[in-house]
């Protein structure tokens, strides 16, 4: 396979990069594409309609711009005033700042992201928000730079599957999540078999695509890494030509044990 984990990294540090420069420039109003593929006037099946118009309005341009998530994680994980909450993957800040004003100034909100880029546009993201109870941190999401249970909840938008080793990255997860933690992610997830011809290609790996886990293997890895109480819902089927009806973005939910 031709994602190895360092050229898939490097790959996405590039894209995400990119997307980071030109939404923080001279084409700051354009958006940006997931799949790899945008349809008419820019929009795209995957991250199209993620957020109300009240939490966009509450948010700078371009952290909405450079969404590149497929589902809205903070409206599903059910964060409470004075939580810590950690984003795996958090690009421009859309989630984190949208999690930070849910958890309160009691509350804290951390963002990871491995793409330099990224966290220059979330920090200015969250300047002009005026958001203070927030941190971006460098890192990875297979070595999450915290300490042993030391957040409520870990959010992703569209992330894991980028990994080439999301066993690891679970295993993450749980390690940082205090008992009882939640995880609430949303992310794409394969339904039935992918065939090969996807998952060699680079292009549609960091694309969110070639990556996906199948809905019972996230099931299946989330056990293995210690998770409990675990759903996972898809609810937005995407007909890609190449492949249609194979994937779909889903809520994934699990708890630590207590």
């Amino acid at each position: 396979m031709v994602t190895t984990s360092d050229v898939l990294k490097a790959e996405i540090q590039t894209k995400y990069g990119a997307v980071a420069r030109r939404v923080g420039g001279a084409d700051a109003t354009e958006g940006a594409c997931c799949a790899g593929a945008c349809g008419a006037g820019g929009t795209d099946p995957v991250t199209s309609n993620l957020y109300s118009t009240e939490e966009r309005g509450t948010l700078p341009a371009e952290a909405v711009n450079a969404s590149l998530g497929c589902g809205n994680p903070t409206a599903t994980a059910e964060l409470r005033e004075g939580e810590t909450v950690l984003d795996l993957g958090s690009g421009g800040g859309i989630d984190v700042l949208l999690s930070a004003r849910r958890v309160g100034p009691t509350g804290k909100a951390y963002g990871l992201d491995m793409t330099d880029d990224m966290l220059t546009l979330a920090r200015e993201n969250q300047r002009k928000a005026g958001v203070s109870n927030v941190e971006f941190l460098k890192g990875e999401i297979e070595s999450i730079p915290l300490p042993d249970e030391t957040v409520d909840v870990i959010i992703s938008n569209c992330v894991i599957n980028l990994s080439a080793d999301k066993d690891q990255v679970l295993r993450e997860a749980f390690r940082v999540l205090k008992p009882g933690g939640r995880f609430a992610v949303s992310d794409i997830v394969a339904r039935g078999s992918v065939p090969d011809r996807i998952r060699r290609d680079i292009e549609l790996w960091i694309g969110c695509v070639a990556g996906a886990l199948e809905e019972t293997e996230y099931r299946d890895k989330l056990v293995a890494a210690g998770f409990t109480d675990i759903d996972v819902e898809p609810w937005r089927v995407y007909e890609f030509t190449d492949a249609p009806g194979q994937f779909a973005s889903a809520f994934i939910r699990a708890s630590k044990p207590r």
